[in-house]
């Protein structure tokens, strides 16, 4: 059963939060070429894609701490300091996502909709476009180390 339960994590990580990463990643750029042709409906609707993306993969990425914890309980890990870690770690991954991340992109998204976009200068679309590329980036480095720790598992008995 830990090998079912390992491999549904690994799988529920790499197709859920891998395009999470990716597509958040896309978002700055894209959201600065919307701003740039504000009457270019191609434009919003790639933002508004990215956006959706994010916040469905976002929910489905749940299942990645759910097969987590079934696997490291089949293991008898549940305590280990390096887990704990992790778990913390992807809590505050999930917090960037689900409180700074999804909600600055749904405030970018309003700002520049179709046909007459909101009052904002060039200087204040970049600088919330680099926020979330910051924001971004720290998603990614917390779930590159989450992923660190899974592989390398400190403490492991296994020898893998």
């Amino acid at each position: 059963m830990t090998k079912f339960f390992l491999s549904l994590h690994v799988i529920a990580a790499v197709l859920a939060i891998g395009p999470v990463t990716v597509v958040a990643s896309m978002f700055p750029k894209a959201l600065r070429r919307a701003h740039a042709a504000p009457g270019d409906r191609e434009a919003y609707a790639a933002l508004r894609l990215l956006h959706r993306i994010c916040r469905v993969y976002a929910g489905v990425g749940i299942a990645v701490p759910v097969f987590g914890f079934a696997t490291a309980s089949s293991l008898g890990v549940l305590g280990s300091a390096w887990l704990i870690v992790s778990i913390l770690l992807t809590a505050a991954a999930a917090a960037v996502l689900v409180l700074l991340i999804l909600p600055a992109q749904g405030r970018a998204l309003a700002a520049v909709s179709p046909p007459e976009p909101r009052a904002g200068g060039e200087a204040s679309v970049h600088r919330v476009a680099g926020r979330l590329a910051m924001l971004t980036g720290v998603f990614n480095l917390l779930w590159a180390t989450v992923t660190v720790l899974m592989i390398i598992r400190p403490g492991s008995t296994t020898g893998a």
